[in-house]
């Protein structure tokens, strides 16, 4: 049976529909910012057609780099994970995102709650580990949620914890921050855990890591890349 394609009762080409996800998504820009640089292109939309767009088709795409990304990482040993969590402002009311990245900067898992307990802990540790597998070591700050919850798990003895060690979560925070401040923060709790879950797909799509590789191998990569999210839902 040939699978459908989601794009089949849209006027607009999926290749615009692409770009202007892409658009918003990649980069810290308002919608009606997408809406003048598609103009500028000779693309007429309103931005809440493209606010449409990100909400129907972000996470289509976000699922398909995902499940392929799943599949290259379980072929490889992810012997160390970086696991902090960022404080959110939702409508005044202070929340949590826990982010899990592994020891290339991959966002791995990120997940929100209203408390940073141990149950919180506990629950985002085995969403993580349910996908991807059990790492070698854990890299954690002082938080003792932490520590709780690796004894549930039972692998407390691959907890790291230091002062300058989780420096890959901190920095990994950093794209999430910048787009949270062009956004003016979110509003409810299942608007930014959609959001965070696309995004972090979206950026370890495009992450090249400039300044480890060589200008030839970049340039190679960022086409690879761009290609493929050119090829994505496609019928």
């Amino acid at each position: 049976m040939t699978k459908r394609s989601p794009f089949r009762y849209f006027k607009t080409s999926p290749e615009v529909i692409r770009l202007a996800v892409m658009l918003y998504v990649r980069f810290p820009l308002s919608l009606r910012n997408v809406e003048d640089l598609l103009h500028e292109r000779g693309i007429d939309v309103s931005h809440e057609t493209i606010r449409f767009w990100w909400n129907r088709f972000g996470p289509l795409f976000a699922s398909e780099i995902k499940k392929r990304r799943i599949q290259q990482l379980r072929s490889y040993s992810n012997w160390r994970w970086h696991l902090d969590e960022v404080f959110v402002k939702i409508n005044g009311v202070q929340h949590y995102l826990w982010r899990a990245v592994d020891h290339e900067g991959e966002v791995l898992e990120s997940y929100v709650t209203k408390r940073r307990d141990r149950t919180a802990a506990l629950k985002f540790l085995r969403k993580a580990m349910k996908r991807y597998g059990t790492p070698e070591v854990i890299v954690t700050d002082k938080l003792r949620s932490y520590g709780a919850a690796m004894k549930v798990i039972g692998n407390e003895v691959k907890q790291k914890s230091g002062r300058w060690k989780n420096n890959r979560a901190e920095n990994s925070h950093l794209p999430f921050r910048r787009r949270e401040r062009a956004m003016h923060r979110f509003r409810r709790i299942r608007s930014l855990q959609k959001f965070v879950s696309v995004h972090a797909s979206v950026f370890n799509h495009f992450n090249q890591d400039r300044s480890l590789s060589q200008r030839c191998h970049f340039k190679l990569n960022r086409t690879a890349a761009l290609a493929e999210w050119r090829g994505l839902c496609a019928a």
